[in-house]
């Protein structure tokens, strides 16, 4: 597994000595290639991880100019680092492109020229990050506001409104699944909007007490699954505390090549669950696992949550309603390249009596999603998921599971569009609802 560098630790000199050093160690063998999905598509050296790397060395070095053309090659990555887990000389490749989109954050000349070579302007992002991701008080708002556009069906003539940015709005807007608000901790709060709690006692004897990490837009578009997380603990004898001060994990910051901004998320969040006390934080979304795991934590561990209920229970002695349905699973980047855990939601859905579980075609390869990438470079994102639809398609399954909110809404929104019937959760969203969740 590569060893990453600390971004934030030294000088700039030391910053750019690191690099060189880094990215020295590819020895230009080849064998990212044919795993590399934007060099399957556009078979152009410089868009595959030796070529950029090269590109990242020159720059790095001074030979070449930090110029648009180098600002497109590092736009169109999407850092699923399926190129660290074939490279035989276990090179950082995501630690590279991240510091090279920190090298073009700060650089003068093509500050003009960033984000403006893909086919998407995305100056708004930035903004969107500070007003909302970054803000979970303001998600947690939004959610009433969001289901009642969704229940009245102004949702669809908001889609229509000429905003200044209307593709944006328009892309984000076409993804978003049905609003679920949080799990009541008991019946008596019902009549209050419902709201997160702090603590969901577990069923039964107690096994002990795990954290929850809500994350950002997970709030408001994958609350069903975190729901399920807090019913599949529970009922397995975990009780769950869900600091009210934590935030969103910094990835989306970390890969636009601003690790201080996420460094500071950060902080903030080993604080939070550092006062809760627990020494495990379950993960629902693999990409924010993927950043906490790549950060400290204060001393407590990540785990994904497929991992951590594989050992967690007798399965035997839990009772889970029969489905006989073919499920395919689709293994997000985070979870194969970076977690490497990718066989955890498999051996969960297995306890699922009844169920056929495939393996979607070419997991190994990005759906497109990759965080902000399917509104960055949206021709190149809808182009990779094409091939997981396809994959979808010819595998006969009802159901795909994907352990990522992000690869979940970008598959969902298409198949919405396209008026699909296959329904795209979670897995532990599904064990949840074989184990009598309502």
């Amino acid at each position: 597994m590569a060893e990453y560098p600390d971004s934030n630790r030294s000088s700039a000199d030391d910053f750019h000595k690191r690099l060189i050093e880094e990215s020295n160690r590819c020895v230009a063998c080849g064998l990212c290639l044919p795993h590399c999905p934007t060099y399957r598509l556009l078979q152009s050296e410089a868009d595959s991880p030796r070529g950029r790397i090269a590109l990242i060395h020159g720059v790095a070095t001074n030979r070449i100019p930090l110029n648009e053309k180098f600002v497109q090659h590092l736009d169109r990555c999407l850092t699923c680092r399926a190129c660290e887990s074939v490279c035989p000389n276990h090179v950082a490749y995501g630690y590279l492109a991240d510091e090279a989109r920190k090298i073009i954050r700060i650089s003068a000349a093509p500050r003009q020229q960033a984000r403006q070579t893909g086919e998407f302007q995305s100056r708004p992002l930035p903004a969107m990050l500070s007003a909302w991701v970054t803000q979970p008080a303001r998600l947690e708002r939004l959610r009433g506001w969001l289901y009642l556009l969704q229940k009245t069906g102004a949702i669809s003539l908001l889609r229509k409104v000429n905003f200044w940015n209307r593709s944006l709005v328009d892309k984000i807007l076409m993804q978003l699944p049905p609003v679920v608000f949080p799990r009541m901790a008991t019946k008596k709060k019902r009549f209050i909007a419902p709201v997160w709690q702090s603590f969901y006692p577990a069923a039964g004897e107690e096994k002990g007490t795990v954290g929850l990490f809500l994350g950002c837009i997970a709030r408001i578009t994958d609350a069903e699954t975190l729901n399920a997380a807090i019913f599949v603990l529970n009922r397995i004898g975990y009780s769950v505390c869900l600091p009210a001060g934590q935030t969103c994990c910094g990835a989306l910051y970390q890969h636009a090549g601003e690790p201080e901004k996420a460094a500071r998320l950060m902080r903030q969040n080993r604080e939070a669950f550092s006062g809760s006390g627990v020494q495990t934080i379950i993960t629902t979304a693999s990409g924010c696992g993927a950043q906490l795991a790549e950060s400290d934590t204060g001393g407590a561990v990540a785990s994904d949550i497929s991992k951590f209920l594989i050992g967690a229970a007798d399965w035997d002695t839990i009772i889970i309603r029969p489905l006989a349905k073919t499920i395919a699973v689709h293994d997000p980047c985070s979870l194969r390249h970076v977690l490497h855990d990718a066989v955890y939601p498999y051996r969960l859905l297995k306890h699922i009596p009844d169920a056929q579980v495939v393996s979607l075609a070419d997991n190994d390869q990005c759906c497109g999603a990759a965080g902000t990438y399917f509104i960055r470079q949206p021709a190149l994102a809808d182009r990779l998921l094409d091939g997981k639809i396809k994959a979808l398609n010819q595998s006969g399954a009802q159901l795909l599971v994907t352990s990522n909110v992000g690869c979940s809404m970008h598959i969902a929104g298409r198949l919405r569009a396209t008026g699909s019937d296959i329904e795209v959760l979670h897995p532990v969203t599904l064990l949840a609802r074989q184990m009598g969740m309502q």
